[in-house]
């Protein structure tokens, strides 16, 4: 059983994450998300914590940031785009029981008061900026990292604000590299 209380879009998210773990879950009904659901969302993180799983597509960002502004003390969990795939369609409701259960596990807490570790120096110094691999090495640290892929500016936010050590990151890349291979 899961403590934290599990944030998805819609129902068929709530399927998935429930033949993959015991846990409560609450949907945000997708971009209909409104002012009551945030309310219920509130008390559930008082109360319990919650994990927020949304799809890794535009939409399901979007959420993840109204919720992540609005509640204190969320923790994030991704599933990589590859493996939220089913045909054209991008969801958690097409992830595997043992891919959600990995992003549960892997989920992360943002540091309210996050010392920045890295900057833009960092992004150019590891390729996450500036060369044509760049973007691909962020999706890749990102599945490695459990973060998620995103835009270089987001990817050194989320780095600071989920308290990613050099250590962390540096073990990432030379696992990604040897993958890669």
């Amino acid at each position: 059983m899961i403590k934290e209380i599990i944030v998805v879009e819609g129902k068929s998210d709530i399927s998935a994450v429930k033949r993959a773990v015991d846990a409560e879950v609450i949907a945000t009904s997708g971009l209909g998300i409104n002012e009551n659901i945030i309310k219920v969302i509130k008390k559930a993180s008082k109360n319990r914590g919650i994990i927020i799983l949304t799809d890794p597509d535009f939409p399901g960002k979007k959420i993840r940031n109204i919720l992540a502004e609005e509640i204190e003390n969320c923790k994030h969990a991704y599933i990589p785009r590859d493996k939220a795939k089913k045909d054209d369609d991008i969801g958690v409701e097409n992830a595997s029981p043992e891919v959600i259960r990995e992003a549960l596990k892997n989920a992360r807490a943002e540091i309210s008061d996050s010392v920045a570790e890295f900057t833009n120096k960092d992004m150019v110094y590891y390729g996450l900026v500036g060369n044509d691999n760049a973007s691909k090495m962020r999706g890749l640290l990102g599945d490695e990292l459990a973060i998620g892929y995103c835009s270089a500016k987001q990817f050194l936010k989320r780095l600071n604000s989920f308290g990613i050590t050099r250590e962390e990151l540096e073990e990432a890349i030379i696992k990604v590299e040897n993958n890669e291979e």
